[in-house]
Order: C-alpha cells, then structure tokens, then sequence
C-alpha cells in the first residue's frame, strides 16, 4: 500500500497574490515564513528580475494541516470551467435551515472579498445543499 503523501494545489492566475490572499482569507491560510535575510515577501519580491517580480504566490495552514496553495501567473486567462475545484467544507454535518443559514453566511462574507456567487444546489435524496461560488479571477469552487 502507498503511504499518504503532501502535496499542495496549484492555481494558474493573472495575480498570484491579489487570488492567493483571497484564499487566505477564505481558508484561513497565511503567507508562509519569508526566506532568509528578507524582512518581507514585498522585499524578497523586489530582489528578483522584472520579469519575475509577482509571479506567484503562497499560502500555508497555519496548522500545518491542510495542503500549501501556490499561485502562479500564467499569461493566459481562464476561458472555461475547471476540471478539478475545491470544496470549502463550512457546513459540514449540518442539513435542512440550519445548513443554508450557514452557507449564505459564508457566501455573504466571500462576496464582500470579491467571490461571484453561483447557483445555490438544494439538497436531494442523495446530497446535502451546497453553494456554487467563483473566486476573484473566476476559479469555480463550492461551499458544502
């Protein structure tokens, strides 16, 4: 049997960090220690050439739990619907009221940092309710 490896998730982007401190907020996530003999990530970033000045972005639990999240500026935009999305588990062992109450909490808060809201997926026999949502460059993700 294969042990459980780390791993982290990958989001292409046009602005690492505007999409990344998103997440952090939405996650709870924060910038990872910055390198050594930087005071900053903003002064590490000015170190590099030009070109690579905002390329990307990260963000860590804090727990060191969940999974790191990288950013990386690619220069094209996104034109459909991803293939894989993450599920932001805010409801979890909830149903019915007390779950949709709880979603359209959480999905008021992301939309005040910048989410799109999407269509509200009402239970069924086989799946609790669940909010689909858009990050600030358009990445489909889900409250469940």
């Amino acid at each position: 049997m294969a042990s459980v490896k780390k791993f982290q998730v990958t989001f292409d982007c046009a602005e690492p960090e505007r999409v990344g401190r998103f997440w952090c907020e939405v996650l709870g996530y924060v910038a990872p220690p910055t390198p050594e003999g930087f005071a900053s990530w903003e002064e590490y970033d000015r170190s590099l050439p030009a070109e690579q000045q905002g390329a990307w972005f990260a963000c860590v639990d804090p727990t060191g739990e969940g999974p790191r999240l990288f950013f990386q500026r690619v220069p094209e935009g996104k034109v459909v619907k991803n293939r894989v999305h993450l599920d932001v588990r805010v409801g979890t062992g909830l149903v019915g009221e007390e779950r949709l109450a709880v979603l359209e909490a959480e999905c008021r808060r992301l939309e005040a940092l910048g989410a799109v809201r999407g269509q509200l997926l009402l239970a069924d026999e086989e799946n609790e309710s669940c909010q689909n949502m858009q990050d600030v460059e358009g990445n489909e993700f889900c409250l469940d």
